[in-house]
């Protein structure tokens, strides 16, 4: 028997709704076909913009890293500030709008999410979208093998790191340390400003976790570095028998610079964790989408490790995507929130796309911009030497390491690229490296030659002042 249809079906069904939506989605490409490049800031906005940037600063507690404030109004790669002005958008808000800006068929999702029932779904009350979005998102993580078998919804990536550290605490306990790589960045709460290599996002807060560290990759020296960081774990292991909960692996590091490691150095270490009975904890938060594969685990074959996955940013909504023995007791990990209806509708088109186009593989769009951009930096490399070193990150996670990687030059940098219509920003630790985390299914190959030509231009004006810096030749 045919159930009869459910209200909320009869609702999306409506013609009237269909009407409304194409409408809207028409007014919206019609406004987004004038956003046709870089454009100034209008000097008639510029007082108000300022006093409005000032404000906004005091209210926040400090002021904001780029006077960016959104119209709330872009297209593609391309994003329009309240100052009229019109810049290439290559951060996204670190790595979130991996569609860009104004997606139009995102858009039409969105509107259809913003008359939903609820505005935030959560702990007691969830809605379909969210067992949909589940479903899809385990589909696209197990699909070379992977053995992950539930996934738990959050609002950021910090929180989705959080509820993995009480999963593997919980399921082996009394074990009470974490492993991590040297220069790994798990976010900002409490606990993972513990897991976090930079000691100035701890200072004044109390010890909440014991790390121990393990040096990275070294392309340079692969074998040597294997085994530096083999015969790191192994001390670590063996000064704390049985007390390691789990290892967080960034298999390309975020804010450590955008370097990524190899299969045979990753087995070297897993193979390690496994005997020792240690989970494995694959940070996934940035490399999401950025890599030949959906998740960077399976662009290194590594399906077969994964006891725990965490997961965000391009997703629109972050998720922990774990094994059935690390299923948490009633309690362990519960929200108010686990996100906005808007944000799950968002995450699920997302995964979608992911599964069903042509992004991922060698051939991929992930890999041809990656090829692109590195092949612009050659070039401008080869006409100025000094101005930019290799390496070029991974994938659709670029950068660049601009004069010796000297922070206030690097920051002189990204103020020279944003007054030119480019919005960067900087990673790394020992080195200041220039990064780009593109919009990759938007972001046309003109788009990147444009960018390019900006780069060098940008690169041309800091020149001087870090030569200067630089000091005289030797």
């Amino acid at each position: 028997m045919t159930p009869r249809p459910l209200e909320a079906e009869l609702l999306f069904a409506d013609a009237r709704v269909g009407e409304a939506v194409s409408l809207l989605r028409s007014a919206l490409v019609a406004h987004q076909d004038e956003l046709k490049g870089v454009r100034p800031p209008d000097p008639d906005r510029a007082p108000a913009y300022a006093e409005e940037l000032e404000r906004f600063g005091a209210f926040r507690g400090g002021e904001l890293f780029y006077p960016y404030l959104g119209s709330g109004l872009g297209s593609g790669a391309l994003v329009e500030l309240a100052d009229g002005s019109v810049k290439y958008d290559l951060i996204g808000g670190i790595g979130v709008h991996y569609f860009g800006h104004g997606h139009p068929d995102l858009a039409e999702k969105l509107l259809e999410a913003s008359f939903g029932d609820t505005v935030m779904q959560g702990n007691l009350q969830q809605n379909r979208e969210s067992s949909a979005l589940v479903e899809a998102l385990l589909d696209l993580a197990t699909r070379q093998g992977a053995p992950l078998a539930h996934c738990f919804l959050t609002t950021s990536g910090a929180m989705a790191n959080e509820n993995a550290l009480k999963l593997v605490c919980h399921h082996h306990h009394p074990a009470d340390r974490l492993l991590a790589f040297d220069g790994c960045f798990a976010g900002r709460t409490l606990g993972m400003a513990q897991v976090t290599d930079n000691p100035n996002y701890r200072d004044g807060l109390p010890t909440a976790l014991a790390v121990d560290y393990v040096p990275f990759f070294d392309p340079a020296d692969a074998a040597g570095s294997t085994e530096r960081a083999c015969a790191a774990l192994d001390a670590h292991l063996a000064r704390y028998p049985g007390r390691h909960a789990a290892m967080i692996l960034e298999l390309v590091q975020g804010e450590g610079g955008y370097y990524a490691g190899d299969r045979a150095f990753f087995e070297a270490l897993v193979r390690r964790l496994r005997d020792a009975e240690v989970a494995i904890w694959f940070d996934e938060i940035q490399t999401f989408g950025r890599t030949s594969e959906p998740f960077a685990f399976q662009h290194f074959g590594l399906d077969a490790h994964a006891d725990v996955v965490t997961v965000g940013k391009s997703l629109q909504v972050c998720a922990t995507l774990f094994r059935g023995e690390y299923r948490p007791p009633p309690g362990l990990v519960s929200q108010t929130f686990t996100g906005s209806t808007s944000a799950i509708v968002a995450g699920r088109f997302v995964v979608e796309r992911f599964a069903a186009g042509d992004l991922f593989g060698p051939g991929g769009r992930v890999m041809e911009l990656a090829a692109q951009f590195a092949a612009g930096f050659e070039a401008i490399r080869s006409r100025h030497p000094a101005w930019i070193a290799p390496s070029y990150g991974l994938g659709a996670m670029v950068a660049c390491t601009p004069f010796a990687g000297r922070a206030g030059t690097t920051k002189q940098l990204l103020g020279a690229l944003f007054e030119r219509g480019v919005i960067a920003f900087a990673t790394g630790g020992r080195l200041a490296r220039l990064r780009f985390l593109p919009p990759v299914p938007v972001l046309r190959d003109r788009d990147v030659d444009t960018v390019l030509e900006i780069l060098e231009e940008s690169l041309a004006a800091v020149a001087p002042e870090a030569a200067s810096a630089a000091g005289p030749s030797r």
